[in-house]
């Protein structure tokens, strides 16, 4: 399957997997679905500025980005793979950043001073990030103290979280994860010896609760009863002393408003629909979704599952629209299909478009930094600890 059919093809139906009835079907809009490519003037402009900069400047494209941004990648990837890149280019002056706000600000924590990192749009920020603040992270703390239990208790943050939180993390002895290292990190947060002794028999993990349960119960061998969920917004978080004392996953209340979109039964319904269909879903989907899918894996699972997937099967996969789009595209010999009815762009992750990335490398052609991230040198030390922590898992 393509996603070059006729343009009254409703790019639903597309991603449904479904046939056009031209009595019924043709011509319907698609709610949400993106204006064309920008104009060839955009385009050109986009060219001479990219070519002017050379390698002063370095474009990373997170996976979730258009088509019309990730062509003027330098290289493409999932968000820590990205900071970890811009890294291993100390030679670029400019870090220029397609994602979101906090994988900016981990490119700047991993970069050198004398390389400036710049977000093409202030305003493309992560919608589960922010559902961890900084305060509601300190006080949660407090009510572990209070409840005995903070000097056992690992703070292990998901990557997708502010550099306060890693920086909270980090100062905890806590580390950082991806969703495919998260086993890992886990692993080494709950082995007393593997940290020097300290700790180990609870983990604090934030901000998406549902990676952090799919982890425990899936590949830990944990039980849904060991796994509690912190509410910042309500009183001790919701939680008594004693559901406290007996966790050992205590789990953020946040979580992906892309991936937590799908449920088991479109799962169901998609089986109903497509004769041996495989379901593929990233672990920030929900439990129940989760359980009753195929596969289960990161961004770049995904895509190395369907690269290696046999021609002529049948894909529903569970993560963001842009990158399903572009994993169709890339594989017209497999049947590869959005597993929600609803097309399900990262709002926040859309802001990044071309007109906002030609602006930022214009700007930087005429020796105007705009949209810089920093991050304040005590806050980046302290998230700096628990990303090389992250680094050092076995």
């Amino acid at each position: 399957m393509t996603f070059t059919e006729p343009v009254s093809t409703p790019l639903a139906l597309l991603l449904l997997g479904r046939g056009t009835d031209p009595d019924s079907e043709r011509g319907v809009d698609c709610p949400g679905e993106l204006p064309p490519s920008s104009d060839p003037d955009l385009v050109a402009r986009a060219e001479a500025a990219r070519a002017a900069l050379g390698d002063r400047a370095f474009v990373l494209g997170h996976h979730y980005q258009r088509d019309e941004v990730i062509r003027f990648a330098d290289v493409t990837g999932d968000s820590f793979t990205l900071a970890r890149d811009a890294a291993a280019r100390p030679d670029a002056e400019y870090i220029v950043f397609c994602g979101v706000h906090f994988m900016a600000e981990s490119a700047d924590i991993l970069t050198g001073p004398e390389q400036q990192v710049i977000l093409p749009d202030l305003a493309a920020g992560c919608s589960m990030a922010d559902m961890a603040a900084y305060q509601q992270v300190v006080e949660a703390w407090d009510v572990l103290a209070d409840a005995g239990v903070a000097d056992v208790t690992v703070p292990v943050t998901y990557m997708n979280s502010s550099a306060a939180i890693k920086a909270f993390t980090g100062e905890h002895g806590g580390t950082v994860c991806t969703s495919s290292n998260a086993e890992r990190a886990l692993r080494w947060a709950f082995d007393p010896v593997a940290r020097g002794g300290a700790g180990g028999e609870k983990v604090l993990f934030m901000p998406d609760q549902h990676l952090g349960r799919n982890t425990a119960v899936r590949q830990l061998g944990l039980r849904l009863e060991d796994c509690v969920v912190f509410d910042p917004h309500k009183r001790n978080g919701g939680l008594t002393v004693e559901q406290l004392r007996d966790a050992k996953m205590i789990l953020w209340r946040g979580h992906c408003s892309v991936h937590g979109r799908f449920t088991a039964d479109n799962v169901a319904e998609v089986r109903r629909r497509i004769p041996d269909v495989n379901v593929l879903v990233h672990p920030e989907c929900r439990h129940d979704v989760v359980l009753a899918a195929d596969h289960v894996g990161s961004t770049e699972h995904i895509i190395k599952t369907l690269d290696a997937a046999e021609a002529g099967t049948s894909w529903a996969v569970g993560t963001e629209l842009n990158l399903v789009r572009r994993l169709a595209d890339r594989h017209p010999d497999k049947n590869v299909v959005f597993l929600e009815k609803t097309v399900c762009y990262c709002s926040t992750m859309n802001r990044i478009d071309l007109p906002h990335l030609v602006h930022s490398l214009e700007s930087l052609v005429r020796g105007e930094v705009v949209n810089r991230i920093t991050v304040e040198a005590r806050m980046a030390a302290n998230a700096r600890l628990a990303l090389d922590r992250m680094l050092a898992l076995p």
